[in-house]
């Protein structure tokens, strides 16, 4: 038995989805939330196989924003992501996050459902997809000293405190400026860029946000 929690604000999409995956004799609903905070604070609270995370809900990125959390602490946990678009910039941020797979909108109860079984039978459905967008990165890039494949390596040893400050570097953000809009000591911040340094083989932060730039993958932060 699949144990699935349901992330969606919309009412009505929600209420649809958990009357269809409650329909079935191997998945059961074990809860729902309306908001990004809702599913990290229910995901510590109940045991599940399986989230289905809607991507755009108190804000455009809280269901990535939850899904970090959430693997965060429960890395067992699988992710799908419900989106509304399918393109290559929501396969690469479902692996930048570490989701497994995402699930488009208005698709078919059946289409779901092979989606969610896929998934927990190890083989989701995305991987053809990732693939095939890592090959034409791959060839788009390969002139490059820097692949799509290293960033992505870099980006998954990253902590949710480590994004947060890459999110601020992009913004512009000084040392001095993020340690007080983090509420913490310079030092602090000066360790955790030492330690971004070194995940991404730079010798400054500048190249980290050029870099990023360069593969046009900032909406990941």
């Amino acid at each position: 038995m699949t144990r699935i929690i349901v992330a969606e604000d919309f009412d009505i999409i929600r209420e649809d989805l958990v009357d269809t995956i409650s329909a079935q004799e191997d998945m059961r609903v074990v809860g729902q939330a309306g908001s990004g905070a809702e599913a990290s604070a229910l995901a510590d609270m109940t045991e599940c196989d399986l989230i289905l995370m809607d991507i755009e809900m108190e804000t455009t990125t809280a269901g990535i924003k939850a899904a970090e959390a959430i693997l965060e602490k429960h890395p067992d946990v699988m992710i799908i992501f419900l989106t509304a678009h399918e393109t290559e910039n929501m396969i690469l941020t479902s692996m930048g996050v570490g989701a497994v797979d995402y699930i488009v909108k208005g698709c078919s109860d059946e289409e779901l459902l092979m989606h969610i079984r896929s998934a927990v039978a190890g083989r989701p459905m995305i991987d053809y997809k990732i693939q095939s967008t890592l090959l034409r990165e791959y060839s788009r890039l390969r002139s490059s000293e820097r692949s799509l494949l290293f960033f992505i390596n870099s980006v998954s040893k990253l902590t949710s405190a480590e994004r947060d400050l890459v999110r601020l570097l992009l913004e512009g953000k000084k040392v001095r400026e993020i340690a007080e809009i983090r509420c913490v000591e310079v030092v602090t911040v000066k360790t955790q860029i030492k330690s971004l340094l070194r995940k991404f083989g730079c010798a400054r932060t500048k190249d980290i946000c050029e870099l990023i730039r360069e593969l046009n993958v900032a909406h990941l932060f």
